[in-house]
């Protein structure tokens, strides 16, 4: 693990731990030592990566949605919480720093998935952009393989669901238009509350909570199906937040609402624990217990069904508090329906048809 007096500004973990995977642990135990630079590194790295499949099976009955595909592993957003940290240990990295700064980008990402839907086997069913990391981080402005994901997408008539904190989403309304038109695209906003000065240490990158009521509002003018996800709420940083989330976001035009309980899986828990001893050493003790309240004594419960809602009484106060906003704010929570019926596996060689 390393560690240092140094607070990385714009950066949400303050650490690189341990990979569980890796047989060589780096410490530092002298911090004048001249390779300290070699431990941690302030720049973004870029990777670039041709995998053979892109399209993964959810078997957690948690998320709602069948299939994710995600363009990107690592996240340059440095969100504190991210679960999706302990994915880039597979690929040999920290959960910590590594996370935020070696961005994995899956290069042939268009090519996989119209040869997985040109396959006369594969049943449409909606894919999550992004399960795992968000699909429009700072990278995508560049490399817009998410806008040529939804692109392919509208080409075979295939459903897809979007998850996103980043107003770049705008950028690919005039997809998301055409996508809606069929009733093949649902978008959900992630907002975890009103307050500035929080986000910057929460979410250090992400657009700000202001650009994200507008990423609703651009949704609603242009008919694209948009909710918004109050998640993560974690107890004692942002729980107080929740009804002004939900009806800022169904004066944007929201029309369904969602809300998920921090979970600090895996190395997630110490990166967490020393990110709020080092931002909010005051009431450090007091989070993580109520943490560990929701989770039956633990900071996590990997349980399908409860892990994203806890237990107990903390649990049931938040979720009596989402439930009141949501009847409140949100009137009529419209039941969107992904329309599979359209789908083209020929869509690939329309070209050809012609002839």
């Amino acid at each position: 693990m390393v560690e240092q007096d140094t607070y990385f500004k714009g950066r949400g973990s303050q650490i690189n731990t341990h990979n569980k995977f890796s047989k060589i642990k780096y410490v530092q135990e002298h911090v004048e030592v001249l390779d300290e630079e070699f431990l941690v590194n302030e720049k973004t790295e870029i990777i670039y990566t041709y995998p053979k499949t892109v399209i993964n099976k959810v078997d957690s009955p948690d998320i709602g949605l069948n299939y994710s595909l995600n363009p990107y592993q690592g996240c340059e957003y440095g969100c504190i919480y991210c679960y999706a940290r302990n994915s880039h240990e597979y690929w040999g990295y920290s959960a910590g720093l590594d996370f935020e700064q070696k961005i994995i980008v899956k290069q042939n990402v268009i090519d996989v998935l119209e040869k997985q839907f040109s396959s006369k086997n594969w049943k449409p069913m909606p894919i999550m952009l992004s399960g795992n990391t968000d699909c429009y981080q700072p990278i995508e402005k560049k490399l817009e393989i998410t806008r040529r994901i939804l692109q392919t997408c509208l080409k075979y008539k295939h459903p897809v669901g979007v998850i996103t904190k980043n107003a770049l989403i705008t950028r690919d309304i005039d997809v998301l238009e055409e996508l809606a038109s069929y009733n093949l695209v649902h978008v959900m906003v992630s907002i975890t509350g009103t307050d500035e000065n929080m986000r910057q240490k929460l979410e250090p990158r992400t657009a700000t909570y202001k650009n994200r009521f507008k990423i609703i509002q651009a949704m609603a003018q242009n008919g694209i199906p948009c909710g918004v996800m109050v998640a993560p709420i974690i107890p004692g940083i942002n729980n107080h937040e929740i009804p002004n989330v939900v009806e800022q976001a169904a004066a944007a035009g929201a029309t369904k609402a969602g809300y998920t309980i921090a979970r600090l899986n895996g190395a997630v828990g110490p990166i967490f624990k020393d990110w709020l001893l080092k931002n909010f050493p005051d009431r450090a003790n007091k989070v993580w217990n109520q943490i560990c309240e929701v989770h039956g004594g633990n900071v996590n419960d990997s349980r399908f069904g409860v892990r994203m809602r806890g237990e107990g009484k903390m649990a049931e106060s938040i979720k009596q508090l989402f439930t009141l906003s949501k009847l409140r704010f949100i009137k009529t929570e419209s039941d969107f329906e992904f329309n599979t019926s359209l789908f083209n596996h020929k869509a690939g060689n329309s070209q050809l048809s012609l002839f």
